[in-house]
């Protein structure tokens, strides 16, 4: 196990710590979790709009009353799931430049960072076709195509089919912002200008040159029978594949807790890649699809109690462990287990760096990672639908995150009882050990009070 620690330090701690700095991670890990009340706020409005599937007596009752006017309510999913993309490009843009500014000391404005980002991610929006020789906005009708923009749903580049591009082209726009100031490439204005105004002269020739960079690049593309849209999507579109694989969600849950075993928050970090894919694979089952490894899944039906699905196992130590290390522990982490927060445990068993407990950590999460992602593809429970909050009681992230399907609920207990029944002869080893360490140092202070 030693052996193992040491591997995993080496080649997967160090690497995944020294990622987990860079600038634009840390952006897009910023982005991910600003984008998280909108996507909890819309989902809500979906998840109301979907009751009368599950239950089935309500159908008549909405019919006639609710449903009336779900154009109206259902507008808050369009502005907050419908152009999620954007969300993702301002905040990732807003987040570059200010860090950029407070770690370099570059005279950039976070705000032109935002703005310049949106203006490049605009650009890539409507679709041009090469018709006889002439650039033309795109027109289908049939497939409700308008001057470029395909409008079902909403915009459709702006959804969560756009995310990728979205953070691709905040990133094109701060580096050429930055290469202007840093060129010295900026309008300047004297000193008793108002700073409102000086501020948005200083982006004037940075988003000339976002301009024409964009129409150059993408007029290129346009005349090889694509555009920026289409190119960026296909490496991410490959990763986004990889996800709706039980291999790749396994994957995923390795790399989470193999980083927590060596004191990262795999969560986090590994979060920042996926958030994404799961926001769009949550949309995608809104539009009918049926992907196991989306929105709110590992916490609606994996990691039960936080990370290494320690729920039950929180309470088995609170109130059967024989030590008194563990008994006082999970009596103190009980109440925060139930909301999925377990750094207690984690931190304070400890599971970092504990070969006694780090196997379990690993397995409990796959096992029921396995089950809920066989549960939902062969279809015993609905796909997850709505971005339920991370600290939802086991059983209510599930019911709530698939559109109201009890039998989520049902499979989300199973998975806590799967993880407690993997964690226990490993729970119990660790524990008898620590009872004979503390019985050995009780009968060591009676011999020494004795003397």
């Amino acid at each position: 196990m030693n052996a193992g620690f040491v591997i995993l330090q080496k080649y997967l701690m160090t690497p995944m710590a020294k990622i987990s700095q860079f600038k634009i991670v840390r952006a897009v890990m910023a982005a991910g979790m600003a984008s998280v009340p909108f996507s909890i706020v819309g989902s809500m409005f979906l998840v109301f709009n979907t009751l009368p599937m599950t239950f089935t007596g309500l159908e008549g009752l909405f019919e006639q009353t609710v449903f009336k006017i779900s154009d109206l309510y259902m507008i808050a999913n369009t502005a907050t799931i419908g152009i999620l993309a954007l969300y993702f490009n301002l905040v990732v843009g807003y987040e570059l430049t200010r860090i950029e500014a407070e770690e370099t000391g570059l005279k950039v404005n976070a705000l032109n960072g935002a703005m310049l980002s949106a203006f490049a991610f605009f650009m890539t929006l409507p679709e041009l076709v090469l018709q006889n020789g002439i650039v033309t906005l795109l027109n289908d009708q049939s497939e409700l195509v308008f001057n470029g923009l395909r409008l079902k749903p909403f915009i459709f580049r702006l959804g969560t089919s756009g995310i990728f591009i979205a953070i691709v082209m905040a990133i094109l726009a701060t580096k050429l912002y930055f290469l202007c100031v840093r060129r010295n490439w900026v309008v300047k204005m004297p000193e008793t200008v108002p700073l409102g105004v000086s501020r948005s002269f200083t982006a004037l020739i940075p988003t000339f040159v976002i301009a024409f960079s964009v129409i150059i690049l993408n007029g290129i593309l346009i005349y090889l029978g694509t555009d920026i849209f289409n190119v960026i999507s296909i490496p991410f579109t490959f990763v986004t594949n990889l996800t709706k694989s039980w291999l790749g969600v396994m994957v995923i849950l390795f790399l989470i807790h193999a980083l927590w075993v060596v004191g990262i928050h795999g969560a986090s970090i590994i979060g920042a890649f996926i958030t994404p894919i799961m926001l769009t694979n949550m949309a995608e089952n809104t539009a009918g699809a049926h992907i196991p490894f989306a929105g709110e899944f590992n916490n609606s039906l994996v990691i039960l109690g936080g990370s290494g699905s320690t729920l039950l196992m929180t309470f088995f130590i609170a109130f059967c462990a024989k030590s008194s290390q563990l008994k006082i522990l999970g009596r103190a982490s009980a109440v925060p287990a139930i909301f999925n927060i377990n750094e207690p445990i984690i931190f304070g068993m400890p599971i970092v760096y504990n070969p006694y407990l780090a196997l379990p950590f690993f397995l409990a999460p796959m096992a029921c990672g396995t089950l809920g992602y066989f549960a939902i593809n062969y279809g015993l429970i609905n796909p997850i639908i709505a971005l339920i909050p991370w600290p939802s009681p086991m059983g209510i992230g599930a019911f709530i995150g698939t559109g109201g399907d009890y039998k989520a609920a049902i499979i989300a207990i199973l998975s806590a009882i799967l993880a407690l029944f993997i964690y226990l002869p490993f729970v119990k080893f660790y524990d008898n050990k620590l009872y004979k360490d503390e019985q050995g140092k009780a009968d060591n202070q009676v011999e020494n009070e004795s003397e």
